[in-house]
């Protein structure tokens, strides 16, 4: 088999494509979470703290000088990134749960049907059979 056809029949099977369709959405996801980080949760945070702005918090390891910039440690945009993740982390935790619960409620076997009036009088046919002496 050729590898162009192994190729195709990779790519066209349900799971690629899945996931492929999830990456993308996860990564529309991502940028919806860092929007509700930096325009929603941040700012009333930072003002709870002073009118702080996360994404301003650095530590300058050397200095300008001249043409060379700074060379800062940015920690606040880390923060901002793990809030981030958190969130992203959560809210993919509660889908799971949801989905999880769902399929259990699914998985729940049914009671075994209730013989027919047929089968129940041959039951007891062979009963009375088998303790014949």
């Amino acid at each position: 088999m050729s590898m162009i056809k192994e190729f195709r029949e990779f790519a066209m099977r349900g799971n690629v494509i899945d996931v492929a369709v999830g990456v993308v959405i996860g990564a529309a996801f991502g940028k919806i979470v860092s929007s509700f980080v930096n325009d929603v949760l941040m700012p009333p945070l930072g003002a709870a703290l002073g009118g702080m702005n996360f994404t301003g918090l650095t530590l300058t390891l050397k200095a300008a000088s001249g043409d060379v910039a700074a060379v800062t440690l940015n920690y606040g945009t880390f923060i901002q990134t793990l809030l981030d993740f958190l969130i992203i982390a959560f809210a993919i935790f509660m889908v799971i749960k949801a989905m999880n619960s769902v399929k259990k409620k699914q998985e729940t076997p049914a009671a075994p049907p209730q013989p027919s009036a047929e089968e129940v009088l041959l039951t007891e046919i062979r009963d009375l059979l088998k303790n014949r002496p």
